[in-house]
């Protein structure tokens, strides 16, 4: 009898994206033969209490899983805490997580597809991530899944083993940095991977993605993806605390099964291609990027 991957799930202040995760979670095949661990976190200040407590009463009457096991903090931690708090918790114990935040809605066949990766991959040092979100890529005849450097943070897995290189300190990972790493880190300059490691230094955000992208890179480390995602963020719209008013990465969710892994541990060079020309044309024309911020600025975002 295989032992499923405990799912660790993050929630805040969001009661209505926290019942669509849940939903889908639900729906998952492997749902009702899965732990699932929701951390909530306490308000961070007197305004959000009502929409914390609303959230508590969703969680608490979650069913449909093996076990729900609920974490309630008693003082904000933010996301990134919260997250890497979680997740070690929860390697320390299984071996192994899926991670989830409050605002993924996902195939029926997600946890699966974890699940049949985290076996597969289990003792492939190299392999450190498992991520289940990918760009809306137009390139055909891609593989259904695929290696590549960088860690997708909208719903993932990984294992005690890989969690342990997890490096928290930016000033020993900025050190660790020279041209020609950051060149590949950021996809050859068509991402910001770069800059949001300064913006942390700087204390613009608080990212734990970032830092746990830069720790695989270091490592020399790869990530598993699929070429369809298997889920699809609903925090794009003003709602979230890391999140704007965005559509560049909205994604039609593979409504299949996945039974296909490479056999091959090294990064693909066709689907890095492919994700690279996405990153280098995702803001579209000058007149798309400026109708993006006119909707921006309506919303007040």
């Amino acid at each position: 009898m295989q032992n499923f991957a405990p799912i660790a799930l993050f929630v805040y202040n969001r009661p209505e994206h926290t019942r669509r995760t849940i939903k889908f979670l639900q729906q998952n095949l492997l749902a009702d033969e899965s732990r699932l661990f929701i951390f909530s976190d306490a308000a961070k200040d007197p305004s959000q209490q009502v929409f914390v407590d609303e959230v508590r009463d969703i969680i608490r009457l979650v069913d449909g899983f093996k076990s729900v096991e609920l974490i309630e903090r008693k003082t904000n931690l933010g996301l990134a805490e919260s997250i890497i708090d979680g997740v070690s918790l929860l390697v320390s114990e299984y071996g192994k997580v899926i991670v989830f935040e409050d605002d993924l809605i996902s195939s029926a066949y997600t946890l699966q597809y974890f699940n049949d990766a985290l076996v597969r991959y289990q003792n492939e040092e190299k392999v450190m991530h498992i991520g289940a979100y990918m760009y809306p890529l137009k390139a055909e005849n891609l593989p259904e899944t695929f290696f590549y450097r960088a860690a997708t943070s909208w719903g993932w897995a990984t294992w005690d083993r890989a969690w342990k290189d997890f490096e928290p300190d930016i000033n020993k990972i900025i050190a660790r940095f020279d041209r020609k790493k950051r060149l590949e880190f950021s996809i050859e300059g068509t991402m910001n991977f770069w800059k949001q490691i300064i913006e942390f230094k700087r204390g613009r955000n608080n990212s734990w993605a970032i830092r746990w992208y830069a720790s695989i890179f270091l490592k020399g480390g790869l990530t598993l993806n699929p070429s369809k995602s298997l889920v699809n963020n609903i925090g794009h719209d003003g709602s979230g605390i890391h999140s704007g008013l965005n559509d560049i990465y909205h994604v039609i969710i593979n409504p299949i099964p996945v039974t296909t892994f490479p056999e091959k541990i090294e990064e693909n060079k066709e689907t890095y291609l492919a994700i690279k020309n996405f990153l280098k044309t995702r803001k579209g024309s000058l007149w798309q990027r400026i109708l993006r911020f006119t909707k921006q600025k309506i919303k007040g975002i």
